[in-house]
């Protein structure tokens, strides 16, 4: 729930306090960003806040900026956020700010680390000022530590930023790896730092809250995820925030696909930030609310049916909480005039009374109390994956023949097997190496997919070896595992895991654009890379005169299947799913309550399980009408809850019109 218990007794606390409408106990999984600035009237702040609890939305996020409350001779005038506070309270919407201290030119998205230490020392006066003066605001929940941390892999190269790396690398303990005698040429410690440097800062950020409030409530929200999740430590993370957030804009943030999937995109977001937060909440923390007209890499004005699909898809991941970016747009600057979930007369779009409608049937039902049904199937990713295919760039980074190997490549190819089992009704993990569990005794029905995971870090051969010998399932597939962490070439030395897979690599030829491989006597879409294997203990499963190009072999209580050339990408690019689904569903044989009959392409389900009720959530994104067969548990009934369309459920089929979300309550 959005709060905790001592929120809920400062609630009651509020009774006195004159209000325009009855105090609510129940807070919305589904808000939005109130944008302040000065010229705004008290009317409009008020409009925007009577809004928000209008529309069943009364949680938001407000950005808190220095440039708007400390004047030139350095005091500081609150005014302008008081009147939102207040406007907040009257209306008993809770508030989320986000710390914005100031800096040149940083309207948009904000610096990500500090200048130098007279700035840090500004950042901490700032933090010191507003977290004293609003902490006591019955209207505030809690703080936002940084927008969006990330630089995109950029390293500081200021004389601030390269005393804190001085300092780091006096930390480093040596490694115990073992180059065989070759040369060690390619060189991550940039990268390793700038993972430390965003958690440092962070860390830092949050003490400094917790010197004036020691019980705040602290979060933070990602962004850019399937390019900066390089430079993300979430299991780090975990030690101050009490939330993880992300933000998720596809006009910025999924741009390496097309519109058609970008429901499923938000998808694979909620799944890696789920992963992230271990055991804390999650939150969609910034969702694109409105129209984009000069920002945005791809501009566009999400359609109503958007906007339900993405809450829908949200929330059939487990997010705790789901907020616009924005409620109202701001005037000036950057993004001016864009984004907002109302019009410039400050009446509800279309969107606005969409994503009202979703949070009325989440009161209904009482979501939080429905959580989501997730398969033993983890797609895992490693950060040197995406550091060494950044190092491996040349000039051209365009070249559609060659996806595979541009940036971004790799985490497309992973995507396309979260999609390939979504459409068949089956959500998946999305994980890094470092936030599974390595501890257990057995992994008897899980199983472990590496998709396009180029490189595969020394670390991590041990815990993979041993998850296979404890009866779990390794499904592995283009060129993952050809380096190790710093660039050595795996199966050039020795491939460490023979032992596991039952070969090593033999040759991988390059063929720009797309194949087909065959399996089971039928095409299977590939692109860029195929690969053969040196078998020497698998059990051959294609092969193609003398190139063994797919195996599968028993090792201890486990077994791995191998199939060295790019699939994901083939499948994503091709738009032809149904070989890579029907090789999923072979290998990854997932028990879950809810699934197709058969696999649906451009359909997707999420399934939520309260007790012995379930929800499933299924979104048609095809151009047409459309009936999905249901495999379900014996003894349980359908209803509809919610149909933006007017779709259907009988025990064992769904119907859908096209873009619509379909949303069935099964007892």
């Amino acid at each position: 729930m959005f709060l905790r218990s001592y929120i809920w007794l400062l609630l009651l606390g509020i009774a006195s306090i004159t209000t325009t409408v009855k105090a609510q106990p129940y807070i919305s999984p589904i808000g939005a960003q109130v944008f302040i600035e000065p010229g705004q009237t008290d009317e409009e702040i008020n409009t925007w806040f009577k809004l928000l609890s209008e529309h069943q939305m009364n949680c938001c996020r407000i950005r808190m900026f220095e440039n708007y409350m400390k004047r030139p001779d350095g005091t500081w005038d609150f005014s302008l956020f008081d009147k939102a506070f207040k406007a907040a309270e009257r209306y008993n919407v809770k508030i989320v700010g986000t710390l914005f201290p100031a800096a040149p030119d940083n309207s948009l998205g904000g610096f990500k680390h500090p200048y130098s230490q007279s700035h840090l020392q500004e950042i901490a006066t700032y933090i010191k000022q507003v977290v004293t003066h609003f902490k006591t605001s019955p209207a505030l929940y809690g703080w936002v530590l940084m927008n969006e941390p990330g630089t995109g892999g950029w390293v500081p190269n200021d004389a601030f930023g390269n005393a804190q790396k001085s300092e780091w690398l006096k930390t480093l303990k040596p490694t115990a790896y073992n180059s065989k005698g070759y040369p060690q040429i390619v060189d991550f410690t940039p990268q390793q730092f700038l993972l430390h440097y965003n958690t440092w800062y962070l860390q830092w950020i949050a003490n400094e809250v917790k010197k004036y409030d020691p019980n705040a409530y602290l979060h933070v929200n990602s962004h850019q995820i399937f390019s900066n999740i390089a430079e993300y430590n979430f299991p780090a993370w975990r030690n101050f925030l009490s939330s993880l957030g992300a933000s998720a804009h596809p006009s910025w943030h999924y741009t390496m696909l097309h519109r058609n999937q970008y429901a499923t995109a938000l998808g694979a977001n909620c799944a890696i930030i789920r992963s992230g937060a271990g055991e804390l909440p999650f939150w969609v923390t910034e969702l694109q609310g409105g129209n984009n007209t000069f920002s945005g890499y791809k501009a566009f004005c999400p359609t109503k049916e958007e906007i339900t699909q993405w809450l829908w898809t949200s929330v059939g991941n487990g997010a705790e909480h789901i907020l616009f970016w924005c409620l109202n747009p701001r005037a000036v600057g950057d993004e001016a005039g864009e984004w907002a979930l109302v019009d410039f007369q400050n009446q509800p779009t279309d969107r606005l009374t969409a994503a009202s409608e979703v949070a009325k049937t989440l009161r209904k039902i009482n979501i939080s109390k429905f959580k989501p049904v997730v398969a033993n199937i983890h797609i895992l990713y490693t950060r040197e994956t995406l550091w060494i295919e950044k190092k491996a760039q040349l000039n051209d980074n365009t070249n559609n023949d060659y996806e595979g190997r541009n940036t971004g490549g790799a985490m497309k190819s992973a995507f396309a097997m979260y999609e390939t089992l979504l459409e068949n009704g089956i959500n998946s993990q999305f994980q890094c190496f470092d936030e599974f569990n390595w501890n257990k005794p057995s992994y008897k029905g899980e199983t472990i997919i590496l998709s396009g995971q180029i490189s595969l870090p020394s670390r991590y051969w041990e815990p993979l070896r041993n998850f296979v010998h404890n009866g779990g399932k390794l499904v592995m597939e283009g060129l993952s595992a050809f380096y190790d962490e710093n660039m050595f070439a795996l199966h050039h030395t020795g491939f460490p895991l023979q032992d596991v897979l039952g070969g090593a690599l033999k040759e991988v030829k390059c063929l720009p654009t797309d194949f087909s491989v065959n399996y089971q006597n039928a095409p299977l879409p590939a692109h860029l890379w195929k690969g053969s294997i040196y078998n020497t203990q698998g059990q051959i499963v294609t092969q193609e005169g003398n190139s063994v190009l797919a195996t599968r072999h028993r090792f201890m209580r486990g077994e791995t299947f191998w199939f060295p050339s790019l699939l994901g990408l083939g499948a994503l690019r091709s738009g032809k799913g149904e070989a890579l689904s029907r090789l999923l569903l072979a290998e990854a044989q997932a028990t879950v309550p809810f699934q197709f009959e058969t696999y649906q392409k451009g359909v997707q389900m999420y399934t939520m399980q309260k007790g012995n009720q379930y929800l499933t959530i299924l979104i048609n994104k095809r151009p047409q009408a459309t009936s999905v067969a249901l495999r379900y548990p014996k003894g349980v009934n359908p209803s509809v809850v919610f149909a933006d369309k007017g779709g259907s459920a009988t025990a064992n089929t769904a119907r859908l019109s096209s873009e619509e979300t379909l949303v069935i309550l099964w007892k």
